[in-house]
């Protein structure tokens, strides 16, 4: 039997991207709220930051002969009117999502289900979707690899499943890589260039081999770490100046994106100071050309850690042990809020 393709309506994927934006929920969090696969959901955040500058884009077309008649400009003017009407009229419907699915009227003579779900604000898949939870049990696994990783980060997947097994764990291969993956952890270890870099992900060399940092503001490094919550995980960047130790700007999100990496490298910069080289591993956010070309438009030199050399980037490495021994694995946070709190408690006494 086929399934039928579940559809979304542009109002509903702009409403959960904006709440991904706010970052107050994790992406798991979102998903079983919505009934939404988290993959969806941060293709839609990351769809929405492309392309919100689009809304302060001013129309350079004047002049009376391109503007609609003036029977047209009515109609347009009452269509906008009913559509403010029916987004106050969602927003003063304080109901629950199960209130909106009991509010679904299936014999109605005139209106669809489909369209009572549309005046509702509510998915109409979600008339028949039930939530899949996060599985408690994967949070947990998740959170022993986290902390064993930062003791032997040369662990691969069979040697962290081999490891969780002697805790008393019955774990598969299959399920450590995959959890792995989604925490975006690997072992180290050289690796055979195997690929050559596009126009779309550019590389550059490695400039800091012998270097002595001296002084402030000579080199700055950046990197991304897991932050496991109750009920998901979060992303925290770091930007840090090598001869202070001192971390310039941060910022934590639900989703591994782009946006809030370029939002650091903003607010480090905003402080009108220019680090001489600025060093990153081969990550895929670091590599885009939205990244390397602010660097480069600050006349910044960018050096790269070779691939699978996580210790040329030895002193953030360092900070995310001091992070999560010292706050993280003490606090347990439930959501992203209590540790972008935390963290930003932390790194005041750091």
């Amino acid at each position: 039997m086929s399934v039928k393709r579940r559809q979304f309506t542009s109002q509903f994927k702009a409403k959960v991207a904006m709440e991904a934006m706010k970052g107050q929920r994790t992406i798991g969090e979102l998903a079983g709220l919505y009934q939404v696969h988290p993959s969806r959901i941060a293709a839609w955040k990351k769809h929405l930051v492309e392309y919100s500058a689009m809304a302060f884009e001013e129309s350079s077309v004047q002049g009376s002969d391109r503007s609609p008649p003036a029977l047209m400009a009515q109609l347009y003017e009452q269509i906008g009117r009913l559509q403010v009407e029916l987004s106050w009229l969602k927003k003063s419907l304080d109901w629950t999502p199960d209130q909106k699915r009991q509010a679904v009227d299936a014999d109605h003579p005139r209106l669809s289900m489909r369209r009572q779900c549309e005046r509702l604000g509510l998915s109409a898949s979600s008339l028949y979707y039930h939530r899949v939870p996060v599985d408690p049990e994967d949070l947990i696994i998740m959170g022993l690899i986290d902390r064993q990783y930062l003791e032997t980060p040369f662990y691969g997947v069979l040697r962290m499943t081999a490891w969780l097994r002697r805790q008393g764990l019955t774990v598969g291969v299959k399920r450590v890589r995959r959890l792995m993956r989604q925490m975006g952890l690997e072992a180290i270890y050289p690796k055979p260039r195997t690929s050559m870099a596009t126009a779309e992900n550019r590389h550059f060399p490695y400039l800091l081999k012998g270097l002595t940092v001296d002084h402030p503001d000579h080199v700055w490094c950046i990197d991304i770490t897991y932050v496991g919550l109750h009920t998901g995980w979060a992303y925290w960047v770091a930007i840090m100046d090598w001869f202070s130790r001192y971390v310039l700007s941060w910022e934590l999100s639900n989703t591994l994106d782009i946006g809030f990496c370029l939002s650091a490298l903003e607010r480090a910069l905003h402080r009108r100071r220019r680090p001489e080289i600025f060093n990153s591993d081969q990550g895929g956010q670091f590599t885009s050309e939205a990244f390397v070309g602010a660097l480069e438009q600050a006349q910044i030199k960018i050096s790269m850690d070779g691939r699978g050399r996580a210790l040329d980037n030895i002193f953030t490495e360092r900070l995310w042990r001091s992070l999560k021994y010292e706050e993280v694995y003490l606090r347990d946070y439930e959501t992203p809020r209590q540790a972008r709190c935390g963290i930003g408690g932390y790194l005041s006494f750091y």
